[in-house]
């Protein structure tokens, strides 16, 4: 015995319908004016109309010109978790983890770097700011440096390397990131011998002045990947 597949319900029309009213009460459409609706003829409209109502989508009460047309509880339930679909689709939660370290003073090479205009114009144009001359430098904790490495499965946002002066300057990758309420962005430079457990972040602000903070102050920071 031939096992009958379910047919697709035609979640474009019974949308239509919705969004022209007849999820809160009936409404009085032709055919006619349905294929307008639906980008199609007539004919096609009609079908359609017979299909959502022998599915138990809709109700109709044909009249002699056009006919009474309204979603069902059936068609509502299925609207609705059209609806929650959509909304997990694109609600979904970036993919974040949470960084502890503690601050210290560098060795001042940032703020050289940053300055460079092959540097700065990518920042300006990848992350929407010009990062304050320097970075906020952090050492993780143990259980943060482990989490640190996840950094190398994701692309994160490309920072190209390029030549000045005849010298070569490397690229890396950036993650957006927040410490409190401020926004800024780990850089990650492609350099294999850099420390894992150092973390150098961009700010468009002096976050030691913004955050009022002195070097051994433990930060928390969260970095989207």
């Amino acid at each position: 015995m031939v096992k009958l597949v379910n047919p697709v319900v035609d979640i474009d029309s019974l949308k239509k319908l919705a969004l022209i009213g007849a999820m809160k009460k009936p409404i009085k459409l032709s055919s006619h004016d349905f294929s307008k609706f639906i980008d199609s003829s007539p004919q096609t409209a009609s079908r359609r109309l017979q299909t959502l109502e022998q599915e138990g989508m809709i109700s109709r009460t044909i009249v002699s010109d056009g006919q009474w047309t309204t979603i069902s509880k059936k068609g509502v339930d299925l609207l609705k978790k059209e609806y929650n679909d959509y909304q997990k689709i694109f609600t979904q939660k970036r993919d974040c983890i949470e960084l502890v370290g503690t601050l210290f003073t560098g060795l001042g090479e940032g703020q050289y770097y940053i300055a460079q205009g092959g540097y700065s114009d990518q920042f300006n144009e990848k992350l929407g700011f010009v990062p304050f001359p320097g970075t906020l430098n952090l050492r993780l904790n143990e259980q943060s440096t482990v989490l640190r490495r996840k950094f190398e499965e994701h692309k994160g946002i490309e920072i190209n390397g390029f030549k000045s002066e005849n010298r070569t300057f490397g690229g890396g990758k950036c993650f957006p990131s927040k410490i409190e309420d401020i926004d800024c962005a780990v850089i990650v430079p492609d350099r294999t011998h850099y420390p894992v457990d150092i973390l150098e972040i961009l700010s468009p602000k002096n976050l030691r002045e913004g955050l009022n903070i002195n070097d051994g102050a433990e930060i928390n920071i969260t970095v989207i990947l």
